[in-house]
């Protein structure tokens, strides 16, 4: 079906919009495949609103008499309003936006008909790839390599074509390993410490179920990683309890008897359902009009969204630990291996890594920890707080990674190299954007829909010259140090640029920042220094 056919209304006149900070405006307003429109030309001040429809979570329709009110709830958290004339053009232009806002089909979505003047298709798509991020560090090659047992992605759909092993494991024997880990995701290196040559390893659960199977390869993998060092470290996200129970059904954990050398460490994060249910409640406590502190306060409790930022970064700073401070190697997974193993392994890295803290750096690792490791994206980002459907498998696993990387850089100002512009920037694309980085579920999905040759890659974008000023931090400090976040509750915030963004104290915060920024911009030039 073209897109065409779900707009059954395309233009009405005398729409009056409400938007935040702005007063009310009447116009036109318009439906398109992707956007709506709304054009305001004859105040003083002409206003337009283009809306990538992709970014509606929820419309809420109201009508009385012969008119209707639209609320259009997004997944940025802005609300808009629409009185739109005539009850049967405020219900269609309702059904367009509701249907056109959750298209099926990747193929439909806006990021394959996106062509900005300033990039071109025949771009490089992409900031790095393993095979890049093999070469650059030297030290790995004496133990480690780079092997391409997924080519086609035959072994593991969720997994990029080349991944870095142990030198002492063939390809027959990835095989074996990946039949014996849940989705195939065998254990792969994701972080090499550079001073003491420790690693961070992720994977997915092993399948020894009930009958406590065992994988000989699977545990010549594991002992080929602390060869010559006295153990390594397993980091499950489960509890100890939740590890037993996935026996019952396939799952399970690595034994202490089969992985002599490895201590098993389980730190339980919440996961899909409990999360997205969380995000909810805070989203609902921000929106909370009532202005009555207790209860606002009690509200964002209840939710327990610090409560999970809090145990993130707990465990990511209890990774960078094992590796930073007391040298042993670690592998971390949960179930699937494509959610909080990955939220735990970027936030180490950014704890530890000083090349990963750059602008270019940290993009770069959300590249290669996020987009190529497999984060099913689609089916996690699909909804937002707002939307009446029922959930299926959101959850804001993404948005919580920013969240602490925010964390990080309230605490520590100087040692970031990017701006909060930057994650809020990544928070909206990450649920509706105009470039492909975040579509699909899968590399393998991405290079079958032909995503790195139709569409633009957004962290490419982010990098532009006409971009990087608003995106850099302009007190950052280069430090070769690692950064330890406190997690106590008296140092996490909420995210106010985030979640409180559409708020008059997010405004004047926004305001402020700004001309912070310029005045540090306007004093770094030289002509304006004091000589």
């Amino acid at each position: 079906m073209e897109l065409s056919e779900h707009i059954k209304t395309a233009n009405v006149e005398d729409v009056v919009l409400r938007q935040p900070f702005l007063p009310p405006a009447s116009g036109t307003l318009c439906i398109t495949g992707h956007h709506l429109l709304f054009s305001d030309r004859e105040s003083r001040t002409p206003r337009q609103v283009l809306l990538l429809l992709r970014s509606v979570d929820a419309v809420e329709k109201r009508t009385s008499g012969s008119s209707g009110t639209l609320t259009i709830k997004c997944k940025d958290l802005c609300v808009l309003q629409l009185d739109i004339p005539g009850m049967e053009q405020c219900l269609n232009i309702a059904h367009s936006i509701e249907t056109l806002s959750s298209l099926d089909d990747v193929a439909d979505l806006y990021p394959f008909f996106y062509r900005p003047p300033d990039l071109s298709l025949r771009d490089h798509w992409g900031l790095s790839s393993t095979e890049n991020h093999y070469t650059q560090v030297k030290a790995l090659q004496d133990k480690w390599r780079l092997s391409d047992v997924n080519r086609g992605y035959s072994v593991c759909p969720s997994y990029p074509p080349s991944v870095i092993v142990p030198k002492t494991i063939n390809d027959d024997m990835l095989l074996k390993v990946a039949k014996f880990r849940q989705g195939g995701r065998f254990p792969v290196l994701c972080y090499y410490h550079r001073t003491n040559g420790m690693v961070i390893m992720r994977s997915s659960q092993p399948l020894t179920g009930a009958n406590r199977k065992r994988c000989r390869e699977d545990e010549l993998l594991l002992q080929a990683v602390i060869d010559g060092s006295d153990k390594g470290y397993i980091i499950d996200t489960r509890s100890s309890q939740q590890a037993q129970q996935a026996r019952m059904t396939g799952g399970g954990f690595e034994s202490k008897s089969s992985y002599t050398g490895w201590k098993r460490l389980h730190r339980q994060m919440e996961r899909s359902k409990a999360l997205q249910e969380s995000l909810i409640k805070l989203v609902e406590a921000c929106g909370d009009q009532s202005h009555n502190m207790d209860r606002w306060l009690s509200k964002l409790e209840n939710s327990k969204w610090l409560s999970h930022v809090q145990t993130a970064l707990s465990t990511a700073g209890l990774l960078a630990e094992c590796v930073e401070r007391d040298s042993h190697s670690v592998l971390v997974h949960g179930s699937e291996g494509t959610d909080s193993t990955l939220l735990i392994s970027t936030l180490a890295q950014l704890i530890m890594d000083p090349s990963c803290r750059t602008l270019e750096g940290f993009l770069a690792l959300l590249e290669r920890e996020w987009v190529q490791a497999g984060h099913p994206f689609q089916q996690r980002c699909a909804h937002f707080a707002h939307s009446h459907t029922r959930l299926q498998q959101e959850s804001p696993v993404f948005l919580l990674l920013l969240d602490c990387v925010w964390q990080l850089w309230w605490q520590f100002p100087l040692a970031l190299g990017f701006s909060e512009n930057l994650l809020l920037r990544l928070a909206t694309e990450a649920y509706a954007s105009n470039y492909g980085t975040f579509l699909c579920n899968t590399d393998q999905k991405r290079c079958a829909m032909g995503v790195k040759e139709k569409t633009h890659c957004l962290f490419q974008a982010l990098l532009r010259s006409t971009e990087r000023g608003l995106y850099s931090n302009p007190l950052f400090e280069p430090t070769e140090l690692a950064i330890w976040p406190s997690v106590h509750p008296q140092s996490l915030q909420l995210w106010r640029g985030f979640f409180l963004r559409w708020t008059q104290h997010a405004r004047h915060l926004e305001e402020v920042q700004e001309e912070l920024r310029n005045m540090i911009n306007e004093w770094g030039r030289p002509d304006t220094r004091v000589k």
